[in-house]
């Protein structure tokens, strides 16, 4: 059973559930920090006598995390090649960032299979098997990977800066690292991957080019037979098509997924002290007030 949920839709299922993961506990823990609730948990005796669990806690997330996620790879390649061979494959595979692409991927698979799910309209897309000795152009990288990957990455670069910022829990202990530490990764893989996997991403001249190319894109007007590889206006109606034929579910689950950008608002009121320590209701809707009237101009 468990053989046909995963070479059916369980694989993509578990991507999502994975990166909706990585979004509840980071939003998890920033409004517990925004809200001061961390402050007053740490206050408590009982929590700073942890300190043996999370010794013990150390190398359970290194080798339960990170070594059991590859040993049935290792395994798979043991019984075939031996032992040996798939020490010397996995060695090479990380060598060839293996790791960055297949994280990268899992982003693409969340993404595309979220907003399936969220709206319908589920289609072919054509993944590119060939090898690729082109160079690709900045302008066609962030048609790709905007709004799958490199928004997200934002995001969640955001709330770990944010974290170590105003996190107290973990930030004297080594716990902190593992916790952190994949989920970096993670943001790194998404920001970083097309351009390292790019031929001659990194060639000046061509980073040149790139860049006229995409102020190009940005400044030609959208309209109607105006393809989105020509005009950023074209590219982005494109992009939120989708808002414009889903049913009523699926906008009312974008605006609750939409939500989470107001705990960034806790923080404001709480930590900037621009309300000048008063945390009333009126505060909190006169910064809703602003953000409604003024945002969209």
């Amino acid at each position: 059973m468990l053989s046909f949920y995963f070479t059916t839709v369980g694989f993509y299922f578990n991507s999502m559930v994975t990166v909706l993961t990585v979004y509840l506990f980071l939003y998890g823990r920033l409004y517990l920090v925004m809200s001061g609730m961390e402050k007053e948990i740490l206050e408590k005796s009982i929590i700073n006598q942890n300190k043996s669990l999370e010794a013990a806690l150390i190398p359970q997330s290194l080798f339960q995390v990170g070594l059991l996620l590859v040993l049935p790879m290792l395994m798979e390649i043991s019984l075939e090649k031996g032992f040996r061979t798939a020490l010397a494959d996995f060695i090479i595979m990380q060598l060839q960032l293996a790791s960055v692409f297949f994280t990268f991927q899992l982003g693409t698979k969340a993404h595309y299979f979220g907003r399936t799910i969220l709206h319908g309209g589920s289609k072919y897309r054509a993944t590119g098997r060939g090898f690729v000795v082109f160079h690709a152009k900045f302008a066609d990288n962030y048609r790709l990977y905007s709004r799958s990957h490199f928004v997200k990455g934002f995001e969640l670069g955001i709330l770990l800066v944010v974290y170590e910022v105003y996190g107290v829990s973990y930030r004297r202990s080594s716990l902190y690292l593992f916790i952190t530490c994949s989920i970096w990764f993670l943001v790194g893989s998404w920001l970083f991957a097309p351009f390292v996997f790019n031929p001659s991403g990194f060639d000046w001249q061509k980073t040149v080019d790139d860049w006229a190319d995409w102020k190009r894109w940005m400044g030609f007007r959208g309209g109607i037979g105006i393809q989105p590889e020509k005009s950023w206006e074209s590219w982005w109606e494109r992009e939120h098509e989708h808002l414009k034929y889903t049913n009523i579910r699926g906008r009312v689950l974008e605006i609750i997924l939409a939500l989470r950008f107001f705990v960034y608002q806790y923080g404001i009121v709480y930590h900037l002290d621009i309300a000048h320590h008063s945390r009333s209701w009126r505060v909190h809707f006169a910064i809703f007030t602003n953000i409604i009237f003024f945002l969209p101009y």
